[in-house]
């Protein structure tokens, strides 16, 4: 179960007093596995890359204070997914296609990333070009991808491809609620803290099958009703790991659908990777490390967070777990 967060807050520090390092094993141990001249490889998907992994590791650098790292990892992104018609960015590099972007559609999330570490870099290292490219992104996610649906703030995760006449396919994996909160800072007339609230509310709807569990992809119809989206294996799993650590991250943690989830991984020392949450069908393997990682935020057990992933651990898991830390340092707890 949860554990209440004042507690975990008041494990050890003040939020930001712990200075990050660059020379961090588990930040050079990521950097050796799976960055190559600021492109971030994912071994766990053809050796692609996406905007997702380029704006966690752009994250990574600024929180490492690696300065070098992070402009390698935004030249890199700006050369090869900006698109020129519109200030956000093509999701997939695929090095083994001719042209390597052969899909231009747009990640939401990627692109939060982006402008959320470019706003960090400015804060942590002043340059204006850092600033100005952010406040281009988020101008542009919420031009293009933000809606208002059955009555509440919507993110897309696509420009293309998620609205129908029968409702919008919605993903709350992509809603970086700690993003969303610095950018209401910077602009309190956006879309973000409306953001952050329909978050919430869908997230505490968002319970399905036995273990109230949220589906990875949700059909949210005109009147406001949420189901499992069709067209996608109807699974807690690969992607929804990640509301915890979002929702975590933000300080949204008074909602039932975590305490489901924090429940459910509870319940056995290493719970299955995935599961179905209509017909209750488990993976035959476990949650990753860096999805333990993400369940060790959720309970309030920083003590249960590696400083390197292991060598066995693919990409994902080992940025999941990566990100934990950085989430950990900034609510006070190391």
């Amino acid at each position: 179960m949860l554990r209440p967060f004042s507690l975990l807050l008041g494990l050890l520090f003040v939020a930001g007093s712990a200075q990050a390092d660059m020379d961090d094993p588990g930040w050079r141990d990521f950097l050796a596995r799976f960055v190559v001249d600021g492109r971030v490889i994912d071994t766990a998907n053809r050796s692609i890359s996406h905007t997702e992994g380029q704006g966690w590791s752009m994250l990574l650098a600024v929180h490492h204070g690696d300065r070098q790292t992070f402009d390698q990892l935004w030249r890199w992104t700006e050369d090869h997914l900006a698109r020129r018609d519109v200030a956000l960015y093509s999701w997939r590099f695929d090095p083994t296609t001719t042209p390597s972007v052969s899909d231009p559609n747009n990640a939401s999330d990627g692109d939060l990333m982006i402008a959320w570490a470019l706003d960090r870099a400015a804060q942590r290292w002043g340059g204006k070009a850092y600033a100005v490219r952010s406040a281009e992104v988020r101008t542009a996610i919420g031009t293009n991808l933000v809606r208002d649906f059955a009555g509440s703030k919507v993110l897309l995760p696509a420009m293309d491809g998620f609205e129908h006449p029968d409702g919008l396919v919605i993903n709350l994996s992509y809603w970086v609620i700690p993003a969303f909160k610095r950018f209401a800072e910077l602009e309190p007339q956006g879309p973000w803290l409306a953001l952050v609230e329909s978050g919430g509310k869908l997230l505490a709807r968002a319970q399905f099958g036995a273990q109230k569990l949220p589906a990875d992809w949700l059909r949210l119809d005109p009147r406001g009703g949420l189901s499992p989206a069709e067209g996608w294996p109807p699974r807690f799993g690969f992607e929804n790991i990640r509301v915890p650590l979002y929702f975590s991250w933000g300080n949204q943690r008074g909602i039932g659908t975590l305490e489901n989830i924090a429940v459910f991984w509870s319940r056995q020392a290493l719970p299955p990777a995935w599961v179905d949450v209509t017909s209750g069908e488990r993976a035959p393997y476990p949650l990753s490390e860096g999805g333990r990682a993400i369940k060790a935020l959720l309970i309030g057990d920083p003590d249960g967070v590696p400083q390197v992933a292991g060598q066995d651990e693919n990409y994902y898991s080992a940025i999941l777990l990566q990100l934990v830390r950085v989430a950990l340092h900034d609510l006070g707890v190391s």
